[in-house]
């Protein structure tokens, strides 16, 4: 007879499982020092079931994690539901048809970002969410009536211009949008791009000049979400590629790269270098071939596309395990020396109360990477960067994260010193548990407020 644990879904169990109360918890107390200069609030989005349960990872209820920091306090910790039509109706099927046609049908549960003034919860189906200073919802935008259809949940915010791009993709034609917006907030470019089917474009690149689209073989299965799963699988028979556009250029600009079969949620980031546009990721060799919860382990790799020759070179940086790799936002799209990632000591879902969390470092100038260890059972988050007052290197600065202790199934939020990676934290403060997630960012209080 299986045990209780046993009879749970795996992306249900340990730190996986959802939480149920929202929380606000006020001048926390502080191991350690905040540096001074930080101003803003640190959010974390992720999927949390209402119910407590899901069919899959990806269909837990958006839930956001906040921690406001200001004159070197921690003035709070709070936990919000992003307040979209499943949580007003808890019944919804986000599979049936009305929830796919529906834009504001949102599980909001994958990111959060900060700009024009707003914070936007995100998933890649429908319309973002935005939520107050307080992570309190206010409700989904489109654009003033500019954005038509779905919207990802990996955008890219330029450091120069502070443009914000993006694109939508969709099981039916259209299959791909591309979306330009502009510093303050106003949508100003929408391009039907061309691509071979319906795929699953979770993420995508840009450059000072070009955006670069991930057409790659995921693909919609409608007869699968029939069944109540994943509308999607792995195609062997559709080709891998890259597809290159000016950042204010149309489908009949986009210039496409062969590459060999992969997928990619995230990449780290990529640039311009002379004739070559280099692109590092996290690479999975295939995902869902066998059902949808077959994740292979991901590396860091490095294309190096030759606009010349029209050439992509392939190459494995580590054999290391590892995803959600971020930059500093102030490299966003230019060259990058350094570059972050959370260790994957086991596939998404898995138990790893006997091994190390680690984040890792990575010197893309030396060819180089620092691992921190977070200790037996504590695991770690997606690493975000945020920049020290008056830094004159590119590290200079701290990484935040929430990490997790089996041992007394709580939580923490910590600031390490990038710079160093020593392993004690440059700040810490105790909370209860903090579920697993997904994606966070800094958002500066001059961003929004």
């Amino acid at each position: 007879m299986a045990s209780v644990e046993e009879s749970v879904p795996l992306h249900l169990r340990g730190n996986n499982r959802p939480v149920a109360e929202e929380r606000t918890l006020a001048e926390l107390e502080v191991v350690g020092a905040i540096p001074p200069e930080l101003d803003g609030r640190y959010v974390r989005n992720g999927a949390n079931p209402l119910s407590g349960f899901s069919a899959h990872p990806f269909f837990g209820d958006g839930m956001l994690h906040g921690m406001r920091l200001r004159d070197g306090r921690a003035q709070w910790y709070r936990n919000r539901y992003v307040q979209t039509p499943f949580i007003r109706d808890p019944n919804r099927d986000m599979m049936d048809l009305s929830s796919a046609m529906d834009m504001s049908a949102s599980k909001a549960n994958t990111h959060v970002v900060g700009h024009a003034g707003k914070i936007l919860a995100l998933e890649e189906g429908h319309f973002p969410y935005v939520v107050d200073g307080n992570l309190e919802t206010v409700g989904p935008t489109d654009f003033g009536g500019a954005l038509q259809g779905s919207f990802t949940a990996h955008p890219k915010i330029c450091p120069i211009t502070g443009e914000m791009f993006a694109f939508g993709y969709s099981a039916a034609t259209p299959y791909l949008r591309y979306l330009r917006v502009a510093a303050d907030g106003r949508m100003v470019q929408t391009e039907n791009i061309t691509v071979g089917g319906p795929t699953m474009m979770h993420d995508f690149n840009i450059t000072r000049n070009h955006v670069i689209f991930m057409d790659l073989p995921a693909v919609f299965d409608l007869s699968l979400a029939m069944k109540g799963d994943m509308p999607i699988r792995w195609d062997d028979n559709y080709p891998a590629r890259l597809g290159v556009m000016p950042r204010d250029g149309s489908d009949a600009d986009v210039c496409w790269y062969d590459i060999d079969p992969c997928y990619v949620f995230h990449p780290m980031n990529a640039y311009e270098e002379g004739d070559d546009i280099i692109i590092d990721v996290a690479r999975f060799s295939h995902i869902w071939r066998e059902s949808s919860m077959d994740f292979p382990l991901p590396n860091l790799w490095r294309w190096t596309l030759d606009t010349r020759s029209r050439k992509v070179r392939e190459e494995q940086v580590d054999d290391r395990p590892a995803e959600f790799p971020r930059v500093a936002d102030a490299r966003v799209g230019l060259k990058n020396r350094f570059g972050y990632m959370m260790g994957m000591t086991a596939a998404f879902g898995g138990d790893s109360t006997q091994t190390s969390g680690t984040l890792l470092k990575y010197d893309r100038e030396r060819g180089s990477c620092k691992e921190l260890s977070l200790g037996r059972g504590c695991m770690p988050g997606e690493p975000v960067f945020v920049p020290a007052a008056g830094a004159a290197e590119e590290d200079g600065g701290y990484l935040m994260t929430f990490v997790h202790d089996a041992s007394s199934d709580s939580s923490r939020f910590v600031i390490f010193d990038a710079a160093s990676m020593d392993a004690t934290p440059v700040a810490s403060i105790a909370l209860p548990r903090v579920p697993s997630g997904f994606h966070g960012s800094w958002i500066p209080s001059a961003v929004a407020d």
